[in-house]
């Protein structure tokens, strides 16, 4: 067991991380770290290389190039290797991969050493935790999937790993069951302090469990904090589309401002002649009810009025999806709108923009 030393030293920590497949970089000079208790999630679409990252600090692929550390402590590199079985890691999965010979108390106990009493003590302790000694007796089989997951669960913390790696634990469960599962494991997770890192390809996933999020991309980590900074300040384009259905105005700087249906916006750092993409999430869209465009002037944060028609109107559930057509060039802009608001096609209406929450990058 490896031993931990102050709280300052991050629990793991992988520097520089390389891992090439048929000559292509799968993981390409990752670097992060994770403190005690603190949970964070490796965001990204499929294929980008979270997986691979997390079988490498795991112990069961091995990198190219590039050193993980445990409390400070080396425990691989290129020329040093720490077998898994010695790294303190627990491991979660997909398909939870329990025993299906073993009751769960058996499962639970299977990686724990020790006097026969204490290891059923520390079953009993975690089961109880996780809601399941009505089925301390029973067999993988005859239990839900819900139940499966606390199961697997419980087998995964039993040992008290240090580091906790999760590999999209909770995509097999429904929607309503994956929430409760989601906070269940966090708590029990944040009570154990162990170090989590979490791989996710869900957006809402991460910013409901994440104390930190690491937007991965092509193998790379392009943007890392927490996950509201993440969300409010995206590094570009892709990594605003990635959290939210995103409404992007093209235009080209001119004296350092770009023209818009609504009005002018500042383009610091850009130089004449670029053409920039202005990115503003549906929710970030107001609709001018009250004035139509001709009442008293917006405030400045909201921009000037830009006279649309609506294309098409959709009830979601708890909010409203409008397509507006914009008459400035065509285009077409979503708004998400609170509750009931199902306008019809070819409705003129006209749109504010919250300027304070516009994010302006470099067209491609």
């Amino acid at each position: 067991m490896l031993t931990a030393l102050a709280s300052s030293t991050p629990r793991l920590e992988i520097r520089n991380l390389i891992r090439s497949f048929g000559g292509r970089r799968v993981v390409d000079d990752v670097s992060l770290s994770v403190m005690p208790g603190q949970v964070t999630c490796l965001l990204g679409p499929s294929g980008c290389g979270k997986s691979t990252t997390l079988r490498t600090i795991a112990g069961v692929d091995m990198q190219d190039s590039g050193s993980i550390y445990i409390d400070g402590a080396l425990v691989c590199d290129t020329v040093y290797r720490v077998p898994p079985e010695g790294r303190s890691i627990g491991l979660m999965f997909q398909d939870f991969a329990l025993f299906p010979h073993l009751t769960v108390a058996e499962n639970v106990a299977f990686g724990l050493t020790g006097p026969r009493a204490e290891k059923r003590a520390r079953v009993e302790e975690l089961l109880a935790r996780v809601d399941m000694m009505a089925h301390i007796e029973a067999y993988p089989h005859n239990l839900s999937g819900g139940e499966q997951q606390r199961v697997a669960l419980a087998r995964a913390i039993a040992p008290r790993p240090q580091i906790m790696l999760m590999d999209e634990p909770f995509s097999g469960l429904d929607n309503r069951l994956r929430d409760d599962i989601r906070d269940e494991t966090l708590s029990v997770l944040k009570e154990e302090g162990a170090a989590v890192l979490l791989v996710t390809h869900e957006p809402d996933e991460a910013m409901r469990m994440a104390d930190e999020i690491a937007l991965m991309r092509a193998g790379k980590i392009v943007q890392q904090g927490a996950p509201y900074n993440v969300y409010n300040a995206p590094v570009d384009k892709a990594a605003a589309a990635f959290f939210s259905d995103i409404n992007v105005i093209r235009g080209k700087v001119q004296g350092a401002l770009i023209e818009t249906p609504f009005g002018q916006f500042l383009a610091p750092g850009h130089a004449d002649g670029t053409s920039v993409d202005i990115v503003i999430r549906p929710q970030h869209l107001k609709i001018d009810l009250d004035r139509n465009g001709h009442g008293p002037n917006p405030t400045p944060a909201d921009g000037a009025p830009a006279r649309t028609v609506v294309q098409r109107a959709r009830f979601m559930g708890n909010e409203s999806l409008v397509e507006f057509r914009m008459d400035f060039d065509g285009s077409v802009l979503k708004a998400t709108i609170p509750a009931v608001f199902l306008p019809k096609p070819g409705t003129p209406m006209w749109l504010m923009i919250r300027r304070d929450r516009c994010f302006v990058f470099k067209a491609p």
